[in-house]
């Protein structure tokens, strides 16, 4: 299901429900919060980097990035998209290209940031082949993906059609070093006590809250209770923790991983 939003009154994009999230919109915003808190804590890794993201989406992620690197290229499929990105983060670099053949010269770039995309993907270790490919020896692969754990806690088999493969915190330590990359880091995303109240005073999980709104409507038509939309609205980056603690429960996987 895709809906179209005007980001900023500049251009249109197809949002995907739960799959592109993009500021601005209050019904995405604790997606797109979910997503910009592991963007914030990667950001350190790219100072005075040459930053590769490998599937840059509507592109904020790579100008929170080009904040602190030395230059950011942002690649990514889809050619509406990557119009939009150009037109709306001059300062970033912007390719359209497959992510299974990176266009970027062997050992040409510093950090490869891949967030909430390697679920997509049919062939994720000849993806991660690419990335070291295209890393200097002691490069970093800054990843997140959806924990499989919690995310399809029932099955092995994902239950969002647009996923191809969603891995376990050991999953994905498993498939980075067997890629020849040492894992530095390896943290979970979890509520905080903000978004722990939210799961209270909202039947017990806000996720399913804004799930029960929206599934089994129209894209962009779904009816808000005032209270909840209310209560997305306001969630910030900051209501979300990331830690190394309990990884079997958090939300999403960030790791940093450097090529050896």
């Amino acid at each position: 299901m895709t809906d179209t939003i005007r980001i900023l009154g500049q251009s249109l994009l197809h949002l995907h429900t739960g799959e592109r999230t993009v500021p601005g919109v209050p019904e995405e915003n604790y997606w797109f919060r979910r997503h910009e808190v592991a963007y914030h804590a990667l950001a350190p890794f790219c100072r005075d980097a040459v930053v590769l993201e490998a599937g840059c989406g509507e592109g904020y992620g790579a100008a929170l990035l080009a904040e602190h690197a030395r230059s950011v290229l942002a690649l990514d499929y889809d050619e509406p998209t990557t119009a939009h990105v150009a037109r709306r983060y001059p300062e970033l670099g912007v390719v359209r290209g497959n992510l299974a053949t990176l266009p970027v010269a062997t050992g040409s770039v510093d950090v490869v940031a891949n967030l909430q995309v390697i679920e997509h993907l049919w062939d994720q270790s000849g993806f991660l082949a690419e990335c070291h490919r295209v890393l200097r020896p002691g490069g970093r692969l800054l990843v997140t993906t959806p924990n499989r754990l919690t995310f399809t806690p029932d099955s092995d088999t994902p239950l969002n059609p647009y996923h191809t493969r969603e891995l376990s915190p050991s999953e994905l330590d498993e498939l980075l070093r067997g890629s020849g990359f040492a894992v530095e880091q390896l943290l979970g995303v979890h509520h905080g006590p903000a978004l722990t109240e939210l799961d209270r005073r909202h039947g017990g999980s806000i996720i399913d809250a804004q799930l029960a709104v929206v599934m089994g409507s129209l894209p962009g038509q779904a009816a808000w209770p005032e209270e909840l939309l209310s209560d997305v609205a306001a969630i910030t980056a900051d209501d979300f923790v990331l830690h190394p603690d309990d990884l079997d429960a958090s939300l999403d996987l960030l790791a940093v991983a450097v090529r050896r």
